[in-house]
């Protein structure tokens, strides 16, 4: 791999540098890192082009085993981890009026939602120990450990069909969907540790349910995190409990938009009564832009990590067969929260991907009418 690309995936460590300067500088500098990415990447995202490149088959071991591309996931596990707590310290200290809070905010669920879950993914594809407990880390400090068990349990096997609360349905909002995904993948990832327990002979309600950790887990980093700046925040301590869930709602809620984008409308093909064809790179939506994928670790390559999700990031390969989404994520972040300017752009893409690989008596799975999970 070229070293430009190499040092590209670095560019994501940009971000929460971009938010550390804007709050000193403060009042609504503080939208500088939302303004940033959803305002001026998609228009360098534009200019920069797209990425065809595909790694070279005989270098696939050697870079999946080098431990550069390791080494930038593990870092940023403890960026985020110092982003919350100086956050917390800072939105502590009372300075920041209403305005410039909501800024900061969005601009640090920017860096531990669209980043941080993006490299809690990663790692959580991972077999290795370590990278798996990285993964919980990042995710203990957005509130969303149960993505843990439901996204590669869960997701990764219903994808594209009724049963998957991930998968976004044709002329569903982002909003329905919003609810729709958040409560349904909660469920599953509890019947899918509810099913692990018993199979080993273990009670639902025990100190082995993970769900039960991942539900106090949380509680307690943020407990700890107000104790340990009590000496520092005075009256406004109860601050550290609003920024440390808001920040946590907008970040998941970021995920949830990219979960929309990457599967809006897709179905397998039912091939027998309640089973489905093989997921392959036809499954998801795949996008290209060069500069995103670098902030993106290749999230957006995401047609080949459906259809190899034991690839790791560095690996991941354009496919040019998979339906194609007409701009990188952060443009469609944008589009997708306006209904009818998604419908308008998305539906006839999705119209012309049903005619190719949907036959007829497939087409209501993927309608509104079917939203039971």
């Amino acid at each position: 791999m070229k070293l430009l690309k190499k040092l590209g995936f670095l560019s994501a460590f940009l971000l929460p540098l971009g938010l550390l300067k804007s709050y000193y500088l403060g009042g609504y500098w503080n939208f500088s890192t939302v303004l940033f990415v959803y305002g001026v990447f998609p228009l360098l995202d534009f200019w920069a082009g797209s990425d065809p490149q595909n790694p070279d088959e005989a270098q696939v071991t050697a870079l999946s085993e080098a431990r550069y591309f390791r080494f930038v996931t593990y870092a940023w596990v403890f960026v985020q981890v110092g982003m919350v707590i100086w956050g917390a310290s800072v939105f502590a200290l009372g300075t920041l009026t209403f305005w410039p809070a909501v800024g900061f905010l969005l601009g640090m669920a920017t860096v531990t939602g669209g980043i941080g879950i993006t490299v809690a993914h990663e790692l959580g594809h991972r077999a290795e120990p370590i990278e798996r407990f990285y993964c919980q880390v990042l995710l203990l400090t957005v509130c969303y450990m149960h993505f843990y068990i439901e996204h590669n349990q869960g997701h990764h096997v219903h994808v594209a069909t009724p049963r998957d609360p991930a998968t976004s349905r044709k002329n569903e909002t982002f909003y329905a969907f919003w609810f729709r995904t958040v409560t349904g993948s909660w469920r599953s990832a509890w019947r899918l540790e509810t099913a692990r327990l018993h199979k080993k002979g273990q009670a639902t309600w025990s100190i082995h349910n993970r769900m039960v950790w991942y539900a106090v887990l949380p509680l307690l980093f943020c407990a700890a995190l107000t104790a340990g700046l009590s000496g520092y925040a005075g009256h406004w301590l109860w601050r550290v409990p609003v920024f440390f869930f808001t920040q946590s709602l907008l970040a998941f809620s970021l995920l949830e938009l990219v979960n929309y984008i990457e599967h809006y409308g897709i179905v397998r093909r039912q091939v027998a009564t309640g089973r489905y064809e093989r997921v392959n790179a036809l499954h998801s939506w795949n996008a290209n832009p060069l500069l995103s994928n670098f902030y993106l670790f290749q999230l957006q390559r995401h047609a080949d990590h459906h259809a190899h999700a034991n690839r790791r990031y560095q690996v991941l390969r354009h496919v040019e067969e998979s339906p194609q989404l007409p701009a990188g994520y952060p443009a469609m972040i944008l589009v997708a929260l306006l209904p009818p300017l998604w419908f308008r752009l998305m539906n006839l893409r999705l119209e012309a991907w049903q005619r190719q690989h949907v036959t007829s008596d497939e087409a209501p799975v993927n309608s509104k009418a079917n939203l039971r999970i």
